[in-house]
């Protein structure tokens, strides 16, 4: 595994602390411990501090801070709850970290329309809180309670994706702040629009790299008059994915349907004090009228049943739900626990749904012939999984064969039609794959749009592209 080092950069100028130090005052630090945490994302990345950081309380803030590290050619990296993966909160060229998360108010909620418009700090939670009594819900659901606007930056996804879409989906438009401190407004409340180019969804899985996100207004949907989930054991992987093509390909309308091997059940059991079979496993949940849950179950367990499927267990009460997929959620977590002290090189694959479980299976003997121990999970109704490839950093001969494994997979899943991220994004580590992937022309036209509304490369400088390789 190797972790990128940060470059050699210049000190920030003096000018620049005291204009910020003045603009904010103790909203301002460059003392070690806030820069260390404000450099690190939940990746097994080192951290990577940032030379300070900018505490933003308003769009104004964000204007001026930007404006300013504009103004002195200083790096900024926007800053929302920290739960990012790949490594895209690392400081690799320093610069100022701008902390979004104190622009945490829900600015407006309109039931009438389905949408709210939020400041990018406020998390999934804290808006399905407020919407309580609504009878409206916010479904996208990483697992980690993400900032909205770390999650528009990174195009999140997450367990319910297959049914209520990615934040691509459900991001209607944005106020956003350029590298020089400019403000465009993308986007509106309408459900469409052939107004001019898509510039919301363009910053929708950016990364930060074009722009901040200062505000943005998303979809709401409205709850289930009927909620049911379950838990059903397969003999094999193989059989549970072939499980899970099936129920799509019959147009169950599925809300999550999710893959975890017999080693994360596992892990789950010892992290979560659960007690779940250890057998490869399927969690789904079902969204619809009484009737029309009823009607889901049956297929679903016609299916389940023709591929072996044992035990199905259903959770019909909330607090059921709840506890079932915060052990899903726990699945990063408790794979880490399997080897205490180790790192996880994190996979992130995601091919059309009828190559899943060849992709599955290759990545499986893969891992199993170079010895390497990495729980299987994933959102697999729309084709993504995550392995875990749990190494010690100190066997280099360990980190390397993890790296070819990953390495491999990755051009797998392309090969197979699919991404090398299906949710995670690009970041500091899978650069290599982006003209693999997209083709060099494409590439290109990525790097200008880069270059046209960041000429000087300030904006999360590394991630996507190297840095100092945009297109002019």
């Amino acid at each position: 595994m190797t972790f990128p080092a940060a470059c050699d950069r210049p000190a920030l100028p003096q000018s620049l602390r005291d204009e910020l130090c003045q603009l904010l005052g103790t909203r301002f630090s460059t003392a070690a411990s806030v820069r260390e945490h404000h450099g690190s994302d939940i990746s097994a990345l080192d951290p990577m501090p940032p030379d300070a950081v900018a505490y933003a309380n308003s769009l104004d803030d964000i204007v001026d801070i930007s404006a300013a590290c504009y103004r002195n050619d200083v790096p900024m990296i926007a800053y929302g709850s920290g739960t990012s993966l790949e490594g895209w909160l690392q400081a690799s060229h320093g610069g100022v970290s701008i902390d979004v998360s104190g622009m945490n108010r829900i600015l407006e909620i309109r039931v009438d329309d389905m949408d709210a418009t939020v400041q990018p700090g406020v998390t999934r939670k804290q808006l399905n809180a407020a919407l309580h009594g609504t009878g409206l819900f916010f479904p996208i659901d990483p697992g980690a309670d993400a900032s909205l606007g770390g999650m528009a930056a990174t195009r999140a996804s997450g367990t319910n994706a297959v049914r209520y879409g990615t934040m691509r989906e459900n991001v209607l438009g944005m106020t956003a702040v350029l590298a020089d401190g400019r403000v465009i407004n993308t986007g509106g409340r309408a459900r469409k629009s052939s107004a001019g180019y898509d510039l919301t969804h363009l910053l929708v899985g950016s990364g930060g790299t074009l722009a901040t996100i200062a505000e943005l207004t998303v979809k709401l949907h409205p709850i289930p008059e009927a909620i049911s989930a379950a838990v059903c054991r397969f003999p094999s992987v193989d059989l549970a994915v072939r499980a899970v093509i099936q129920t799509i390909q019959l147009g169950v309308p599925i809300a999550r349907i999710e893959l975890l091997d017999a080693l994360t059940m596992g892990a789950l059991n010892a992290y979560s004090k659960t007690q779940l079979r250890e057998a490869p496993s399927l969690f789904f949940e079902l969204h619809g009228s009484e009737a029309g849950v009823k009607e889901q179950i049956e297929t679903v367990r016609m299916v389940a049943d023709e591929h072996q499927g044992l035990d199905f267990e259903w959770a019909v009460h909330p607090e059921d739900r709840s506890r079932l997929w915060q052990a899903r959620h726990d699945a990063y977590f408790a794979a880490l626990a399997l080897r205490p002290g180790c790192r996880a090189l994190t996979t992130d694959a995601v091919v059309p749904i009828s190559r899943l479980a060849d992709c599955i299976e290759a990545t499986a003997a893969d891992l199993a012939e170079n010895g390497l121990l990495a729980p299987i999970f994933g959102h697999v109704g729309d084709g993504n999984f995550h392995a875990l490839i749990l190494v010690d950093p100190e066997d280099q001969g360990e980190v390397q064969r993890a790296e070819a494994v990953a390495h491999r997979l990755a051009e797998r899943a392309i090969a197979m039609h699919g991404s090398c991220t299906g949710e995670h994004g690009i970041g500091l580590t899978k650069q290599h794959y982006m003209a693999v992937e997209h083709g060099e022309n494409a590439v290109d036209v990525m790097k200008a749009i880069k270059a046209a509304l960041d000429p000087k490369q300030l904006m999360n400088p590394g991630k996507i592209f190297p840095r100092g390789h945009s297109k002019g």
